[in-house]
């Protein structure tokens, strides 16, 4: 069952409502709602918010997320459309199409999809150059 919590969140000053779903539990349907998400288990569903959606080391989700930033530490399948950052972490694995402002993915990361990211190429390989 997830337990809410509240926390101070380090990127505002504003407190945020914190979901978990912890170790060894599982959950199957729709996750959505305001505030930030950490899969420690497992979800197989859909997750949309405005937070931060985090998976957890040993956490597995099946699922179509829509959130404010993504945070991969565990395994991820599903497509990912996410308004700031996604992170994918070393030793993570995820598989799908992954939408976001900006996409990292760490070395020693498994990644196995498409990355949709706006970015500006530099001058030198065709991009505008610097005013």
């Amino acid at each position: 069952m997830a337990k809410p919590t509240s926390r101070a969140d380090s990127s505002t000053a504003s407190a945020a409502t914190e979901a978990v779903l912890g170790r060894g539990a599982a959950l199957r349907g729709r996750v959505q709602g305001h505030g930030n998400v950490r899969v420690e288990g497992k979800l197989e569903g859909d997750v949309a918010i405005d937070g931060c959606f985090a998976v957890a080391q040993g956490g597995e989700v099946v699922a179509d997320v829509q959130a404010g930033s993504l945070d991969v530490d565990g395994a991820l399948e599903g497509d990912v459309t996410v308004s700031g950052a996604v992170v994918v972490r070393a030793g993570a694995r995820v598989v799908g199409v992954v939408r976001g402002a900006t996409v990292s993915v760490e070395e020693g990361a498994s990644f196995s999809g498409r990355i949709e990211a706006e970015f500006d190429m530099p001058p030198e390989l065709g991009g505008k150059a610097a005013r």
